[in-house]
């Protein structure tokens, strides 16, 4: 039976799709909110807003999700953003805005007054209210700061005194600790008495002792089916895991994925307990830093440049464009090398651009597997000679089975053995090449502390070209000419 609640609740959200789409933009004329909010939700509340239907677009509004209306900020005009988190500041609630991607949250929070940021990050939780504004400029940090309480303002600027990525940037300041004299039934009329100071959810409780460090830990389960006169030493787990606060954030995510892990305190540096760490927050770890990497190797940086402007996402593209342009040079240097050998034998020319492309895709394969054992730390000195190995072997079978297509297409086409054999021997030097310069460069880069992600792709790209290109056109010059 539905209660009051949901059948009022229902009755709004039918009112508010049937009014949104009085004219409906799709055949069928409905919306179904799924998942993901649907660009015929998005178009019919633009339109509703733009005919001043405020009441509507309100009812819509209520209906939809936190992530669904986050998404609707996402995917709508700078103008129409502004105007609807202006009008309508009851339904953009401070969880929406944490929902965002960091670029475009810092933009939208940055058109707003330091007054309502203030009020939007002092009712999220602390590790959330660091993530929005550790993204501002700090001129903007500083009026937002000064507009907070001195308790809220104190755990943002703590907050941001550590390092980008940190375990101390990551970390909720809401926990609960006991001391390990308690009894069971003593701690469970504290989390009663002291229900409003306790955080919202929570299902590990600390035990520390009178320094503050942290020697156990407990499930609420095991609490509540304890007889109340046991002591909370005799419940307590030693098989705690305390995470520095300096601790990468990386290292805080291979740590759980290793410990298998839902929780775990981080401490200062003299072991002392002043944050928590969950597993949402290490879902989310992840994420950004598959996102990061992908992005990395595609040379647009680390971050989504997809709500950034024009002339920022172009600046940001440029330099990797240029490094790009001094690598191809250097590739149609060794190519200018051999201009009289391709003047004189015009399927060098038609030819040419296989070998380094085939060499480019081998490399990237054996470059994407290598940067991702170096973030995951499967890839370490002990193993490193063996999987350099099994790279260049792979590379060679690789290159001998192409060899042979390439060398028969070749001979057949231009109606010339030798140069089949040409083009399979630099087939089989090049993808050699490849695998050897795929794993190896990665690994250089991480020794020289330069992240491999950033930098991997444009010195493989250049050492396949120009390993494609000597190699296909000196045999040309040695063996047909």
């Amino acid at each position: 039976m539905e209660t009051e609640d949901e059948k009022q609740l229902a009755s709004s959200g039918d009112a508010a799709q049937q009014s949104l789409f009085i004219d409906p933009p799709s055949p069928d004329g409905d919306i179904v909110v799924e998942a993901s909010l649907s660009d015929e939700a998005i178009e019919s509340i633009l339109t509703a807003l733009d005919d001043g239907r405020d009441d509507d677009v309100r009812l819509f509004l209520e209906v939809l999700g936190i992530p669904d209306r986050a998404d609707l900020v996402s995917k709508i005009g700078a103008e129409d953003r502004a105007f609807l988190i202006d009008r309508f500041p009851h339904v953009f609630t401070p969880d929406v805005f944490s929902w965002l991607a960091p670029e475009l949250a810092s933009q939208t929070l940055e058109q707003m007054s330091p007054a309502r940021v203030a009020a939007l990050i002092s009712n999220l939780e602390s590790d959330d209210a660091l993530r929005l504004i550790e993204d501002l400029s700090p001129r903007i940090q500083k009026q937002i700061l000064l507009k907070m309480s001195a308790g809220d303002r104190e755990a943002v600027e703590e907050g941001l005194s550590y390092p980008d990525d940190s375990a101390g940037r990551l970390m909720n300041r809401e926990f609960v600790t006991i001391p390990r004299f308690w009894t069971v039934g003593k701690t469970i009329d504290y989390m009663r008495e002291a229900a409003s100071e306790l955080p919202d959810d929570f299902t590990i409780i600390f035990v520390i002792d009178p320094m503050y460090h942290v020697v156990g830990e407990i499930p609420l389960n095991r609490i509540l089916r304890s007889k109340r006169s046991i002591k909370i030493e005799d419940l307590a787990l030693n098989s705690i895991h305390p995470i520095p606060a300096t601790t990468d954030q990386e290292d805080v995510a291979r740590l759980f994925e290793r410990e298998d892990l839902t929780t775990a305190p981080v401490v200062d540096e003299d072991n002392r307990i002043i944050g928590v760490i969950t597993v949402d927050d290490v879902v989310d770890v992840i994420h950004e830093e598959a996102q990061e990497d992908i992005l990395r190797l595609g040379g647009v940086g680390g971050t989504s440049d997809l709500h950034s402007g024009i002339q920022v996402t172009a600046l940001s593209r440029f330099w990797w464009l240029a490094i790009n342009l001094v690598t191809a040079l250097i590739a149609s240097s060794v190519v200018g090398l051999f201009e009289a050998t391709i003047d004189k034998l015009v399927a060098l020319a038609v030819l040419m651009p296989i070998v380094a492309g085939m060499g480019g895709n081998a490399g990237t394969q054996t470059l994407t597997v290598a940067v991702r054992a170096l973030a995951t730390r499967e890839l370490s000195r002990t193993n490193m000679m063996r999987v350099v190995w099994k790279e260049t072997a792979v590379g060679f079978l690789n290159g001998v089975a192409f060899a042979v297509i390439s060398g028969l297409i070749a001979s057949w086409w231009f109606n010339d053995p030798m140069l089949g054999v040409v083009i399979g021997l630099a087939m089989v030097i090049n993808l050699v090449a490849a695998g050897l310069s795929g794993i190896l460069i990665p690994i250089g880069l991480e020794k020289m502390k330069i992240d491999p992600a950033l930098a991997s792709a444009v010195f493989l790209t250049t050492i396949t070209d120009v390993v494609g290109f000597f190699t296909f056109l000196g045999l040309a010059s040695w063996l047909m000419l």
